[in-house]
């Protein structure tokens, strides 16, 4: 027996015919620690944007009540200064129109204690 057979013959029963000399191994591929850190980091900042663009909004809408509550408030004094105006207007109207019904009278005599 010659080299070359000795060692064809000790790689028959790793390597029969028609069957791969190499051997493959599932491997479980997961992410590894510091693609979970990347990961929570980036979905940290995604939910605080989230967050403040929805404070940013309630705070624009918070600014316009406000600006609209403080306009009734100045219309609201603007329809009571209109409101005693007319009524002192109305007023002088009916004065004047209950002072021309009025007869004038004399004084008839005084009073002595």
């Amino acid at each position: 027996m010659t080299y070359s057979s000795s060692i064809a013959l000790g790689r028959q029963r790793f390597a029969q015919r028609n069957h791969n000399t190499t051997s493959f191994r599932e491997q479980k591929k997961g992410i590894g620690p510091i693609s979970n850190t990347i990961i929570l980091v980036v979905l940290a900042c995604m939910l605080g944007l989230l967050y403040l663009t929805q404070v940013t909004k309630t705070n624009s809408y918070g600014y316009r009540i406000n600006t609209l509550s403080q306009q009734q408030k100045q219309l609201q004094e603007k329809h009571d200064d209109l409101e005693v105006a007319s009524a002192q207007l109305q007023s002088l109207d009916r004065v004047k129109a209950a002072s021309q019904n009025l007869v004038s009278v004399a004084p008839s005599g005084t009073v002595q204690n």
